[in-house]
């Protein structure tokens, strides 16, 4: 049975300050691999954390895995996680009690 994760991440060592998500080194490739995880229906929703100029801080990510060892594996190979850009600071499982989605 596939459960729901959140996962925080900051930006790592190699994070640009100065440029915002877009702009951000390996931003094709961190793509190209995030819609690869949405066309297999991992990620279901994510997004850059920012602040109140706009500018990147990490990133949020729901997920749907069968354990947090799925989650940490499948993520490992995010080119802004094995370059620096993003660091992943926590895997959480997530019970949905509220979805007002249609």
């Amino acid at each position: 049975m596939k459960n729901t994760f959140v996962t925080l991440s900051s930006a790592g060592p190699n994070h640009d300050p100065s440029k915002r998500t877009r702009e951000q080194p390996f931003w094709d490739e961190h793509v190209a691999f995030i819609d690869r995880l949405v066309a297999e229906d991992f990620i279901l929703m994510g997004g850059p954390l920012v602040d109140a100029a706009e500018m990147p801080h990490g990133a949020l990510l729901i997920v749907k895995a069968e354990n947090e060892n799925e989650v940490r594996e499948k993520l490992k190979s995010d080119p802004w996680f094995e370059r620096g850009i993003l660091k992943l600071e926590s895997v959480k499982r997530w019970q949905i009690f509220i979805d007002v989605r249609k």
